[in-house]
């Protein structure tokens, strides 16, 4: 059977990377994105590695043709196919980790990385995916969103983009209704990636609150997508956000050390998603 093709965004580190390599464990084709070519190719050969086909694309997702372009390839490559987009590019504004300013201290341009990268983009790359999913009468877009969109973290766009990724997943769906392509917003709890990784290794055992010990793996998240993308009910999801750890216990997925990360949503509010 030929392969399934994917295109994960901002994929040479953390969740992408993450999704990515979970994509190549279930044999997919898998694209991948980044603006920094080492670690980008890198992250592709071990998707290769590991069973998947991997190809790595220099891409800075805040120019419209190069996403465009990057599209255009995919659907030369596999005559048309695209069965996975999975939004998740991102970018922090300078000085972003470690920032307390309320907003009116910050410079405007974190707009060009938190909404411009972390929102516009997402709506680029699903605007040049759609056609190619709709044609074929099947697909999924998945946006990588935040809990952040619930309550403050971070910073007031941080919240702006996360929330108006799930809108988008939300009224995409709208659009897409009986066209055999889903779309759905994720929110992955605390995520356990390579500078989280670094901060344990130093005795840090909680971020802002969190405790790391159940945090969830880059991987984790990758394994509820594939697990999103197997599901024949899937249609009936599109349009909501979803929190990792709940779906994973839906399809009894678990992280890469068997275990199953905790849901946040208790500690952000409770109460029903979109």
């Amino acid at each position: 059977m030929t392969s399934r093709v994917a295109l994960v965004t901002g994929a040479s580190r953390s969740v992408g990377k993450g999704v990515a390599l979970a994509l190549g464990d279930a044999g997919w084709t898998v694209y991948l994105t980044g603006r920094t070519e080492a670690p980008l190719a890198a992250a592709a050969e071990e998707v290769s590695a590991r069973g998947g086909r991997g190809i790595a694309v220099v891409c800075d997702h805040r120019d419209d043709t190069q996403i465009a372009a990057l599209v255009d390839r995919i659907a030369a490559d596999h005559d048309g196919r695209l069965d996975l987009l999975v939004n998740n590019v991102w970018a922090a504004p300078k000085g972003f980790a470690r920032h307390h300013q309320p907003f009116w201290e910050r410079p405007l341009d974190d707009w060009d990385t938190l909404i411009s990268v972390g929102l516009r983009a997402h709506y680029v790359a699903a605007v040049a995916a759609a056609p190619l999913m709709v044609a074929r009468g099947t697909g999924l877009i998945v946006n990588i969103s935040s809990f952040g969109t619930r309550g403050y973290l971070h910073s007031v766009l941080y919240g702006v983009s996360k929330a108006g990724l799930d809108k988008m997943a939300a009224d995409m769906a709208v659009d897409l209704a009986g066209t055999g392509v889903t779309a759905v917003s994720l929110w992955p709890g605390l995520v356990k990636n390579e500078t989280m990784t670094a901060l344990m290794d130093r005795g840090l055992q909680d971020f802002q609150g969190f405790p790391l010990a159940n945090a969830e793996t880059p991987e984790f998240i990758g394994r509820v997508i594939v697990a999103l993308a197997d599901d024949p009910a899937l249609a009936e999801r599109s349009g909501h956000t979803l929190i990792t750890a709940e779906i994973a216990r839906d399809y009894a997925v678990t992280d890469v050390a068997g275990n199953q990360p905790d849901s946040h949503r208790d500690l952000f509010g409770g109460g029903p998603l979109y």
